[in-house]
């Protein structure tokens, strides 16, 4: 028997991968598009449709209620999970910077959902540690600097509910996680989370090569 199934995707099949699903959102185009121009290469940050879609999904899926962001950038992926929670469902978003977040607030507003999100700019590692812990997340998703991911992973699952989801973006790095010739540290951080949680005994866990690759945790 072959070692795996799989396939690899071509430029072409990865279109239709993305035609062939709820990808295709307006707002969520033109914020793409405004991000790409201003912003240019470091608009790569931003995460791809099918992603977005994906945790939307995911979210609805468990009734989520209460999610938390860190990383927040110009606001894509919050819309997509803030979309999914319900009418008085709450989101926390954790970034630093002001500018691309002004972007995020614009749109949040154009989508109707500024009033589920509360958007804290202050290093997330802080604003984690005075969060409560009688206050259970539902879904939270992980998508910030790389070295202070097994941080932010610890803080997030000690006030998540039984259940509730930890997404972890950018997890294959571009493939540099298996490349040894890359040794820089946001790589080799995330080298070691992803080591470490493939044997954390509290959670159930699946990487995805979604987009940049895509953990996912749920607490036991």
């Amino acid at each position: 028997m072959p070692d795996g199934k799989f396939i690899s995707l071509d430029q072409r099949l990865y279109d239709y991968v993305v035609a062939h699903g709820n990808n295709d959102d307006p707002l969520l185009k033109e914020l793409a598009t405004e991000t790409a121009t201003r912003l240019g290469r470091i608009s790569g940050m931003q995460i791809a449709p099918e992603q977005g879609t994906f945790m939307g999904l995911l979210a609805r899926a468990i009734g989520a209620r209460y999610a938390v962001e860190i990383g927040t950038f110009t606001g894509y992926s919050a819309i997509c999970v803030a979309r999914a929670l319900p009418p008085d469902g709450r989101m926390l978003c954790c970034d630093v910077g002001e500018e691309w977040t002004a972007i995020a607030r614009r749109y949040w507003e154009k989508a109707g959902i500024a009033e589920k999100i509360t958007l804290k700019l202050a290093p997330a590692i802080d604003t984690l540690r005075a969060l409560p812990t009688d206050d259970p997340i539902d879904f939270a998703f992980i998508d910030a600097d790389k070295t202070n991911y097994r941080l932010y992973y610890e803080e997030v699952l000690k006030r998540t509910r039984p259940s509730g989801l930890i997404l972890i973006d950018n997890v294959l790095w571009n493939g540099a996680v298996i490349d040894p010739r890359v040794q820089g540290g946001d790589t080799q951080a995330i080298r070691e989370l992803n080591d470490f949680l493939a044997t954390d005994r509290r959670i159930d866990i699946v990487m995805l090569p979604i987009s940049d690759g895509l953990t996912i945790c749920r607490k036991r």
